[in-house]
């Protein structure tokens, strides 16, 4: 599953039934789904992992179009996304299926609360405090 998170909205989510390689992130995400998003977010920043996917070259040269926040190669993960995805997994109901599963989430996701979002996008100075002053160690984020 990939999805997006802003302020005021989110992306649709995006079920990934195949490895995610480098050209698939390009044709399958970034092109249909984060070039729109992010075009209908002006001023937007694009946050994303190092994932392989992520940095390589078609993804680059995509991204060079948008604002983008820089990585460093060997960071603890602050992204707020991630913070979602472990709400959407605590809530999860025990499904029989694969079909069942992708329901499940893609209905957990249209029905997250906004706020929760925000709160998550809001905390990003003391997350990035709190990294700073861990050395980039263990935080209670």
């Amino acid at each position: 599953m990939v999805g997006g998170i802003a302020y005021d909205s989110r992306s649709t989510l995006i079920v990934m039934r195949r490895t995610l390689t480098n050209q698939r992130y390009f044709d399958d995400i970034l092109r249909p789904h984060v070039g729109p998003f992010l075009n209908g977010l002006p001023g937007a920043i694009f946050q994303q992992d190092n994932a392989r996917p992520h940095t390589a070259r078609v993804a680059q040269d995509f991204l060079r179009y948008f604002h983008t926040l820089p990585w460093p190669a060997h960071s603890p993960d602050l992204s707020p996304v991630e913070h979602v995805w472990d709400q959407l997994k605590r809530q999860m109901p025990s499904c029989h299926s694969v079909h069942d599963l992708e329901l499940a989430v893609q209905d957990l996701w249209a029905h997250l609360p906004q706020d929760n979002i925000r709160c998550l996008i809001n905390s990003m100075p003391d997350r990035l405090a709190a990294c700073i002053a861990a050395g980039g160690g263990p935080t209670r984020y």
